[in-house]
């Protein structure tokens, strides 16, 4: 099946909508270190790591602009074609989405009181999400072809797509049902933690829709490139959720010491229970 030429700007789009996210994570950077200074190094590390896969990300999709738009304008044969940049970006987008994953995993591993095997799921099917990726940009370096692609490897761009929204599913099920469990433990921090469950679920809901839609359009519109503009997003809101649910900390613990202090209580032990999965350890904690 040949691609339809004039579905091909919707990777123009995807590319603009992605350089908005970009901006929009790279403020949500600067915002984290500006007002988390005293967070573990290696929190900080992994955060300015995630920073530079973001950016790299988007420039390999500019470039893959550059290369589809200026250095082939007019050359309808080249819509077909798969740049390396298109390639390799999906790969970083795997491991944007892999890393949002493990950090959720980690909040659930502490909001389950440590239940390996519910994060060891999270993380399998994280993993495979992963290699799919990785083998789906690897095969479209080698093929070079949409339409090649498409017709020998449909189900492995399908599968990994599909795992990505698995996990989401699994990881706001688990956060809904693990704070549920928090909220009948303490009347007091109700409202908390209906903010934490509503939080949960804006941000599975976000990632998982796009990543539907892409998959729906790779699947069902074969002939368009559509799959593949909202596939330039989908990293860019993994990351913003990242570094979103980072910088909710300060929110939530003003929330709480609102109730804290309406109610007149000194309760500083329930505080790491409650907001445990966007409260990471601090420096000077163990």
């Amino acid at each position: 099946m040949r691609v339809d030429p004039g579905t091909y700007g919707a990777i123009l789009l995807g590319a603009l909508f992605s350089a908005s996210l970009s901006g929009v994570f790279s403020v949500q950077c600067i915002i984290y270190f500006k007002n988390y200074p005293t967070d573990r190094k290696d929190l900080k590390a992994f955060v300015l790591f995630v920073w530079c896969l973001e950016l790299i990300h988007t420039g390999l999709v500019w470039a893959s602009i550059w290369d589809s738009f200026i250095a082939n304008f007019g050359n309808i044969g080249h819509v077909e074609y798969i740049p390396s940049t298109i390639a390799l970006s999906v790969v970083l987008t795997a491991a944007l989405t892999f890393l949002t994953h493990c950090l959720f995993a980690y909040r659930i591993y502490h909001l389950s009181q440590r239940n390996a095997y519910l994060t060891i799921l999270v993380l399998i099917l994280a993993l495979g999400r992963l290699a799919s990726a990785s083998a789906s940009g690897g095969l479209m370096i080698r093929l070079r072809s949409y339409p090649a692609f498409r017709h020998h490897f449909l189900w492995l761009f399908s599968m990994g797509l599909g795992l990505s929204c698995a996990v989401d599913i699994l990881i706001t099920l688990s956060l809904f049902y693990l704070l549920r469990q928090k909220r009948r433990q303490s009347i007091m921090l109700h409202s908390i933690i209906d903010s934490l469950i509503l939080y949960a679920f804006e941000i599975g809901s976000l990632t998982s829709a796009a990543t539907v839609a892409s998959m729906l359009c790779w699947v069902i519109l074969d002939n368009s490139l559509i799959f593949l503009g909202l596939h330039f997003v989908v990293g860019k809101l993994y990351a913003n959720s990242l570094l979103a649910t980072l910088n909710a900390r300060n929110k939530l613990r003003q929330v709480h010491s609102t109730a804290l202090d309406l109610m007149h209580l000194n309760l500083p032990h329930i505080t790491n229970t409650t907001i445990a999965y966007v409260s990471p350890v601090r420096g000077n904690e163990h």
